[in-house]
């Protein structure tokens, strides 16, 4: 059982000057502009604005950093990670020096965080998986980090087709089909699955 008992902001950052300090197990969530990020960690998070929902592709500009207290198990055992919220990628509208930035700002994030633990690469269901997001997964494969692939807006899709898209996508990308997990953060699908695969990597003796 595994239950969000509060989560708040911590920081932003662009540099690792800025990143919080201890070793604090991390999760990061990356995806391409506009796939849904900020709205699976605030469901995630039992909160409705921990993470500004935006529109507008390309507003994340910074690595946005949280943290939430859980309960574990029956007695909730309480304990505290740490959510990182990155830039989306495969935003065309953007300057390359700007573009070549945020790069950057991601890679030097993901292969030099010492506590980042777990990767969730989100991938849009509807769309399913984009060049972009091959060659993301193409780069996760090359990080320390271990890797979750979260399909989400799964809504979107009639429920008859929602596990040849799954299969398709797993296909598309080289993963094991139970690699890829369904989400949806307008009907709350693939809620505990989630969480039970971030805690069975970043509190391993709490699984």
């Amino acid at each position: 059982m595994i239950r969000v008992l509060e989560a708040r902001f911590v920081t932003t950052a662009v540099e690792p000057k800025g990143y919080p300090m201890g070793t604090m197990p991390e999760v990061a969530f990356v995806g391409r502009s506009n796939v849904g990020k900020s709205s699976m960690i605030n469901t995630l998070t039992a909160r409705k604005k921990l993470v500004r929902v935006s529109n507008t592709p390309g507003r994340t500009r910074t690595l946005n950093f949280f943290e939430v207290d859980l309960g574990l198990g029956r007695r909730e055992t309480r304990e505290t990670i740490r959510l990182a919220d990155l830039p989306g990628y495969g935003f065309a509208k953007v300057a390359k020096t700007e573009k070549a930035g945020w790069e950057l700002m991601i890679t030097r994030y993901l292969n030099e965080r010492a506590p980042l633990k777990v990767v969730v690469s989100i991938v849009d269901a509807e769309v399913g998986a984009t060049p972009d997001d091959m060659r993301m997964l193409g780069f996760l494969q090359e990080a320390p980090p271990q890797i979750l692939v979260a399909a989400t807006k799964l809504d979107r899709l009639p429920k008859a087709k929602r596990k040849p898209a799954l299969h398709k996508m797993a296909d598309d990308l080289g993963v094991p089909r139970e690699a890829v997990l369904g989400f949806s953060s307008t009907e709350k699908f693939g809620l505990e699955e989630l969480w039970a695969s971030l805690v069975n990597v970043l509190l391993p003796r709490e699984s």
